[in-house]
């Protein structure tokens, strides 16, 4: 009788994993922090909170089309200078800045394992972001010091942007392969562009059926390679900066403004950036964890800056 209890657990494991892949749904959150590397920094972009829902549409009677998934998405990102409390403006290297926003997109997911990701975003940058308070919470609440110097943060100022992402498959052995990651940003808040190879090492899926494309919620319809998605991946970047409202204020408004104590910076029109992390889908669940390293962004920057990231997702019918 043992045995046989064995194996009908085993049997409604192997079918739970083996329509894990079918799910058309999920929904999850992800964190970025500076402290997740334990390296004791708390500078530039120090938090991140983001909730993702995404569903998978009918790819339709396209012929080229795999998978196409629709996504909403609510987030909010702080920034603050070298640290947390200055003791003065004179070391207000980056500014302070809260950035809340909700979004919607659109993914694309052909089966030559190409992609095209459009995003669009509206969001508030400023006190009105709640950054300020949300720090303090943070910081109190884990017995960190008390946050100084928000009273020259960036003043309100409403953004709305629009983002392309686009990937596609050059190459691929049985454990390796390489893809090119192009984005581009236009809007009031973010003007830039970008591009890099993506190289990912391990038991990965296509791209139109992924994590490395947000695609893993679809409608089941593609073979994949593995049933369970497990990699590590190194995606360097090289950016172009036109515009950061986060650093640079308002495009629409003079700075600092009028009657307040705003405090804005010149950016770095050239970025470049290095990713590492680990992704593993199984079942119902997709995890991520990645460390992000970036050069300086804002002119006379102490120093560069990065932050680790941590993804949950949980996938339904």
């Amino acid at each position: 009788m043992k045995i046989k209890h064995l194996a009908l657990a085993a049997c409604l494991f192997a079918a739970g994993t083996s329509f894990a892949q079918t799910r058309g749904h999920e929904l999850g959150l992800q964190s970025d922090n500076d402290s997740f590397l334990a390296q004791g920094s708390d500078r530039y972009y120090t938090n991140g909170i983001f909730a993702y829902f995404r569903k998978a549409l009918d790819a339709g009677s396209n012929a080229k089309l795999a998978n196409k998934v629709f996504g909403l998405e609510v987030g909010q990102k702080l920034f603050n200078p070298q640290s947390a409390a200055i003791p003065s403006v004179n070391y207000l290297d980056r500014p302070f800045a809260g950035y809340l926003f909700a979004g919607a997109s659109l993914n694309w997911l052909y089966k030559n394992e190409s992609n095209l990701k459009l995003t669009a975003r509206v969001g508030v940058i400023g006190p009105a972001a709640g950054g300020q308070g949300i720090q303090e919470f943070i910081h109190d609440t884990f017995g960190f010091y008390p946050p100084e110097g928000w009273e020259y943060q960036i003043r309100n100022t409403a953004v709305v942007n629009i983002s392309a992402e686009y990937n596609a498959l050059l190459a691929r052995a049985e454990w390796i392969d390489i893809s090119a990651a192009v984005y581009a940003n236009g809007g009031t808040a973010f003007v830039g562009a970008g591009a890099g190879p993506l190289i990912r090492l391990g038991n990965f899926n296509q791209l139109f059926q992924s994590s490395s494309t947000q695609s893993t919620a679809s409608k089941g319809k593609n073979t994949l390679l593995h049933e369970h998605e497990f990699f590590f991946y190194y995606k360097p970047q090289a950016n172009v900066v036109g515009y950061d409202a986060t650093i640079q204020g308002s495009m629409f408004k003079d700075h600092p403004e009028a009657g307040t104590m705003e405090v804005t910076r010149d950016i770095k029109h050239f970025i470049f950036s290095n990713e590492v992390g680990v992704n593993y889908v199984s079942g119902r669940f997709v995890y991520g964890l990645a460390a992000i390293f970036n050069s300086k962004d804002v002119q006379y920057q102490a120093k560069p800056h990065q932050w680790g990231s941590a993804t949950l997702l949980y996938r339904f019918n």
